[in-house]
């Protein structure tokens, strides 16, 4: 089995070599699977990624959310952890922690409150074990999560693969939707 270093520099590669006609198609594949899910239709409030790197893209579907009513979530990473915070319509961003876009004015959210998140991932394999960029802040945010919280991995075809290394501290994730 490959480790999980030579796994993410291979998809970090794909990730970056896709066809951007194809990646759009692909998340918007993607956002149509996921908004007819009973979990997207029954939560109220929902976190998502903000998506950078080839990840699947969000920005449309944070945008119908908001159409729908939703309360929209980003994470924001600060030291070791994830801190929900609301997303209004109109937010302005600027780049955090390791050039991923956040809200500039910040209202941070009990992840409680929380009742479906959204997990990047570079890799994830048919058992709902992920591989994130390797600093632990989804593992650890998704830990604190209430029961009732649920997490759903958003991945192109090429990312879900038979088998991922895991350890004790990876959290998997109970849904993935790919296209």
């Amino acid at each position: 089995m490959l480790t999980k270093e030579k796994i993410r520099s291979i998809m970090l590669l794909r990730l970056k070599k896709q066809k951007e006609e194809i990646r759009k198609q692909r998340s918007r594949l993607i956002k149509r699977k996921l908004f007819r899910t009973k979990e997207f239709i029954k939560a109220k409030t929902i976190m998502f990624y903000i998506s950078f790197g080839g990840e699947v893209e969000t920005a449309e579907m944070i945008k119908q959310a908001f159409r729908l009513g939703k309360t929209v979530v980003v994470p924001v990473c600060e030291k070791r952890t994830i801190r929900p915070c609301i997303l209004e319509k109109n937010s302005s961003f600027k780049k955090g922690r390791y050039g991923i876009y956040e809200p500039v004015k910040k209202e941070f959210i009990e992840p409680e409150k929380i009742e479906l998140v959204l997990v990047p991932g570079l890799a994830f394999d048919k058992h709902g074990n992920r591989l994130g960029r390797g600093k632990g802040y989804y593992d650890r945010f998704l830990k604190k999560l209430s029961a009732n919280t649920v997490s759903i991995g958003l991945a192109y075809n090429f990312q879900i693969l038979n088998r991922l290394p895991a350890t004790p501290l990876d959290v998997k994730v109970q849904k993935i939707i790919f296209a």
